[in-house]
């Protein structure tokens, strides 16, 4: 049987390699490929043509949310599981409307992991017997796309700018991080202050801070 090929993104190495080690041990599923930030994510998801690839939502340089819809462009073939400590509604609506397969917690077992990718790999979607729990109100609304809070105004590439401008990355180093010129660096600042309402970097940095975009 062909083996099913996984990239892992998560900015701890030693629950990368306890997430690996059960990966690897069982048949048909394997590793291929780890990183421990966005960006480094989504080079290697051009290198090693993965068939999944399980992240974060809160990583460096790049939000998980922000790279899974980035994976989601650039390669639609691939599937995203995300796993992440956070349990709240607001994460969960994010990680589906990024194209995600299913959303796993930390806090689930080995087992719940390989039952989730083996689901997704069937073709099917997973959320976590945890995440039911906490969202028991309305679990197929959520599933369906049907989100009570309010809309992120900002488009993908946009985010992507907002988290490195939080990074403290300077416009030059955004362009070049991004594969994109100063002056669209320049348009997408002054779109996200439009937008936000904002005049000052230290506003945007705020922004970011409270809604999850800085790590």
């Amino acid at each position: 049987m062909k083996t099913y090929r996984i990239i892992l993104a998560d900015d701890h190495v030693i629950l990368r390699e306890g997430i690996k080690k059960i990966i690897n041990d069982t048949a048909t599923l394997e590793v291929v490929g780890e990183a421990s930030n966005g960006m480094a994510l989504l080079a290697l998801v051009q290198r090693a043509a993965p068939d999944m690839v399980i992240l974060d939502v809160a990583m460096p340089k790049l939000r998980g949310i922000e790279a899974a819809l980035e994976i989601q462009r650039q390669y639609p073939h691939v599937a995203i599981l995300f796993l992440s400590m956070h349990k709240s509604r607001e994460y969960l609506e994010k990680a589906l409307a990024s194209g995600a397969k299913g959303y796993v917690v930390k806090e689930d077992s080995g087992h719940e992991l390989i039952h989730a990718i083996q689901t997704i790999q069937r073709g099917g979607s997973y959320l976590s017997p945890m995440m039911m729990k906490e969202l028991s109100d309305d679990p197929i609304g959520i599933c369906r796309g049907r989100s009570r809070g309010t809309q992120d105004p900002l488009t993908p590439r946009e985010r992507q700018v907002l988290q490195l401008i939080a990074d403290g990355k300077t416009s030059k180093e955004i362009a070049q991080l991004l594969f994109i010129s100063i002056h669209t660096v320049h348009n997408h600042r002054k779109n996200i202050k439009h937008k936000l309402a904002v005049r000052k970097n230290t506003e945007l940095v705020k922004y970011a801070l409270k809604h999850g975009y800085a790590v």
